[in-house]
């Protein structure tokens, strides 16, 4: 049997959130659970009443993103895990292809290329992220210099989580840029799957136009601490 995939939507106050379950619910692969978790919304809610019999709904107080998939990763039942956020949408096939060629690589954590559309849906730039021939190695070296992964293109098994720890909540607006060094310096390769299978939405409510100033603040914090360590263990690990 197909191993079974949780999708987990973190949801505040997002216009769009109808879509991103629409695209889960329209996943090509069929065993994945949908977990919506609602980080204290007080708009947009009526937006996923709709969807109630079909995805596992969530709510806590706000506490930010990464407690919001910390939540959701905890009450997921898949052996890997995707996330998507509120705003963006997968392709049909983003799952079975992403979980066909982890399987194929023995692969436990993949990412692909994506593309960037606007409020109405249209594509503004695509294949907008680097593009790997070496999946094992070129990932690893462009950490030294650069952030090469978005989060809602990432598949993991769940299991690791246990072994390394979750999504750290101090890091509001980069805790994901944290997660990909902490897996790199454990060891763990991070395999590109050189397709576009998600759409990520530029628009003025994003986080990353919000909050640009705090994001720069973090990132400094992150690399100033792995960025040393992934130099060290480099030779060892390629």
């Amino acid at each position: 049997m197909d191993p079974k995939v949780s999708i987990i939507i973190p949801f505040y106050n997002c216009s769009y959130i109808d879509q991103a379950i629409q695209s889960a619910l329209n996943q090509t692969y069929k065993n994945i659970e949908i977990i919506v978790v609602d980080d204290g919304s007080t708009i947009f809610t009526e937006k996923i009443q709709p969807f109630l019999g079909r995805v596992l709904y969530l709510r806590k107080e706000n506490g930010g993103t990464a407690t919001a998939l910390n939540h959701g990763i905890q009450a997921a039942s898949g052996e890997y895990i995707a996330w998507l956020s509120s705003d963006d949408y997968f392709l049909p096939e983003k799952v079975f292809k992403q979980i066909t060629f982890m399987l194929k690589n023995n692969a436990e954590i993949s990412f692909t290329n994506y593309d960037c559309i606007n409020k109405n849906n249209q594509v503004i730039l695509n294949w907008v992220g680097e593009r790997f021939s070496d999946i094992e190695n070129g990932v690893y070296q462009a950490f030294l210099f650069r952030n090469p992964v978005n989060g809602c293109t990432v598949v993991m098994k769940k299991e690791i989580f246990d072994k390394i720890g979750y999504f750290i909540p101090y890091h509001r607006y980069t805790h994901d840029y944290e997660m990909w060094f902490r897996l790199l310096v454990n060891g763990y390769k991070m395999y590109y799957l050189d397709e576009s299978l998600t759409k990520l939405r530029q628009h003025n409510e994003s986080g990353t136009s919000k909050f640009q100033p705090e994001m720069k603040k973090e990132i400094a914090i992150i690399e100033n601490y792995y960025r040393p360590l992934l130099m060290k263990n480099m030779k060892a690990f390629l």
